[in-house]
């Protein structure tokens, strides 16, 4: 459809401006049905979006920088982290923050840990410790809080953080240690009792990353008769926890969760020191929707925790059946042991197995999002499904498409990447590209512009995984810099 123009002379009128909204929404994935399984978590529950357009009006207006002027703020704020930690171990000394969503979250245990490090009489440069599957929020906020960031490599054939080399990574410089709960990419669960316990040993903090986890996980231990991993668990210091995923709310949701207030300080800013009034923020926004937090205050009351032990469990039936289904496609393997609802499978390699990355292009053409991950720490190349509970029913349907998938792919070639640009690729330094050879590489790749992406990704998919990761950085930084211009008709 043609652009609207940047800003209209006169108002569009309430309906032109929904038809153009729905159109602009045309072209994307769908997000309810469980056939989109990155990005949205949908609970299947009937009435909960009507529920959340409700509740956002409700407090569309309220702003969070003064909870003094708008205390149906902090009230709906303590509401979410009272029911956040009393699903993971919380007490009556436990404090927490709203956040915008996971990165917010883990970037304020970052900056939280570096400031106690350094007010402890920490020098020199503040070190943050991560296997190499933590989430890239952490390296994001190392980034922005100037620490430096330490990723230690993980075992190839479990995923799992490697607990020694954890500990011997740890030194006097060391201001966070990061577990997850689980990691992303395979869906297990880090050895979080041996590294919290070295991490208190040493008087370090270590934050739990139960974002995608803490809301399904205490559910799922509990009914497979397995120890809880929370506040309670020795030398975890603090716990970030998304509403916006397992917890089914609209995206704009998280909590952070601190042992006790104390620790909750550190990552709070304040300034009187300038004309206009005393700023006091909790999170790295001043202003603050009130709107989001409404409608995760919503869902949550709504659907309750046997409601949620209910989804939890769904989604974890899901993720096992699809396990025992997926190591049942000859050519086909699930990678790692898959500890809550989060998978990853790839192919066997052999010359009869398909290639993985044609098969999700196969999966895509079948209506189905599933995401690719680059080999990586001695991992291969993967696909990964996020189970949400409305994924159970149409688990049959997904591994008749994966079996046509993959009967489809062994037909097509594999996505082997050019040998001789891989290798004119590792021989660049990043520092030397140009804009203009930039633009020759993408549009080599067909992606120049800010186009639409095509249809069959596995090529460049295959290409983006072998090239250097710097290099990958820049041209994947360049293509969504293409995405996010504006289009002139």
């Amino acid at each position: 459809m043609n652009h609207v123009a940047p800003l209209p002379e006169d108002g569009m009128t309430d309906d032109e401006i929904i038809a153009v909204l729905r159109a602009y929404r045309a072209d994307d994935v769908p997000t309810t049905g469980g056939r989109t399984t990155a990005y949205v978590y949908d609970s299947g529950l009937a009435g909960l979006s009507e529920l959340g357009v409700r509740a956002y009006e409700v407090s569309q207006s309220v702003n969070g920088l003064d909870p003094t002027a708008f205390p149906s703020f902090a009230r709906i704020e303590n509401d979410l982290v009272a029911a956040a930690a009393s699903l993971l171990g919380g007490d009556e000394r436990t404090a927490g923050t709203a956040t915008s969503g996971g990165t917010e979250s883990c970037a304020l245990a970052v900056l939280g840990a570096r400031e106690r490090w350094r007010a402890n009489g920490g020098e020199g440069r503040a070190r943050l410790v991560a296997a190499s599957s933590a989430h890239p929020a952490f390296r994001k906020a190392a980034h922005l809080f100037d620490l430096e960031y330490v990723a230690v490599p993980i075992d190839a054939t479990t995923g799992r953080a490697d607990v020694d080399a954890m500990i011997a990574a740890m030194d006097a410089r060391t201001a966070l240690v990061v577990v997850s709960w689980p990691s992303y990419p395979l869906g297990v669960v880090d050895p979080v009792e041996p590294i919290a316990a070295a991490a208190s040993e040493r008087g370090i903090w270590c934050h739990l990353d139960a974002c995608i986890g803490g809301w399904v996980l205490p559910f799922i231990r509990e009914a497979e008769g397995l120890p809880a991993i929370d506040l309670r668990t020795p030398g975890i210091t603090s716990v970030s926890v998304d509403i916006h995923k397992y917890g089914y709310s609209p995206k704009g949701s998280s909590v952070l969760l601190h042992r006790d207030a104390s620790l909750r300080r550190w990552h709070w800013f304040s300034t009187a020191d300038w004309p206009g009034y005393p700023v006091v923020n909790s999170t790295l926004l001043s202003t603050r929707a009130g709107g989001p937090p409404a409608v995760a205050w919503a869902f949550v009351h709504r659907i309750g925790r046997d409601g949620y032990r209910e989804l939890a469990l769904a989604a974890r039936r899901t993720v096992l059946a699809m396990a025992e289904g997926i190591n049942a496609i000859e050519g086909l393997r699930v990678v790692g042991s898959p500890d809550a609802t989060l998978i990853a499978f790839t192919d066997t390699a052999g010359d009869e197995s398909p290639d993985v990355l044609v098969v999700a292009d196969e999966m895509s053409a079948r209506g189905w999002l599933i995401g690719s991950q680059p080999s990586h720490s001695g991992l291969p190349t993967t696909v990964h499904v996020s189970a949400s509970a409305v994924l159970e029913p149409v688990v049959p349907q997904f591994l008749d498409d994966l079996r046509a998938a993959v009967a489809a792919a062994r037909e097509l070639p594999r996505a082997t990447p050019d040998a001789n640009l891989v290798a004119f690729a590792a021989a660049i330094d990043p520092a030397d590209l140009t804009p203009e050879l930039i633009a020759s590489a993408l549009e080599g790749l067909g992606l120049a512009g800010g186009g639409a992406l095509p249809e069959r990704m596995a090529p460049i998919n295959a290409l983006m995984g072998a090239l250097p990761a710097p290099l990958t950085e820049i041209l994947l930084t360049e293509i969504l810099s293409g995405i996010y211009t504006p289009q002139r008709d």
